[in-house]
């Protein structure tokens, strides 16, 4: 028989891959009647010296992603998941899931995007193959 979860934590992002992660979430959530967190990192490695010394432009930054995981987190509610909440993470994505947003939440299951990468790129790893190898609880990776 398959492990039900408790709480299931889903890293998002604006990629397909990440709304695909976050469409298996919610029917496992559903299914599981587990709780739901949405999590997405701000990663200062996106912006350039100026970007990331000016506080404005983090504070926007940050805002955008504020109102961003609102909407998932409606959407989550919206189908039907009872306990549902948000956190943003700072720093490299992979890391920042895994040595932070992970002990702090505790979930059962990580759900996690992963684009399929062809040509070189397939060499270097991703932020999914560094969460499946190093996240302390189970990870599901969806591919769209």
């Amino acid at each position: 028989m398959a492990e039900d979860f408790r709480t299931i934590l889903v890293g998002v992002d604006d990629s397909q891959d990440a709304l695909a992660a976050f469409r298996y979430a919610i029917h496992r959530a559903r299914v599981d009647e587990a709780s739901l967190i949405i999590t997405t990192i701000l990663e200062s490695g996106e912006m350039n010296v100026y970007e990331a010394l000016t506080k404005d432009y983090v504070h926007g930054e940050r805002e955008e992603l504020e109102t961003h995981l609102k909407e998932y987190v409606a959407l989550a509610e919206k189908a039907g998941i009872k306990s549902v909440r948000a956190v943003i993470g700072e720093g490299d994505a992979g890391e920042t899931i895994v040595k932070t947003i992970i002990p702090a939440v505790s979930p059962d299951l990580l759900v996690i995007g992963a684009a399929a990468k062809t040509g070189i790129a397939k060499h270097f790893g991703s932020q999914a193959a560094y969460m499946a190898k190093y996240a302390p609880c189970s990870v599901l990776v969806v591919r769209d």
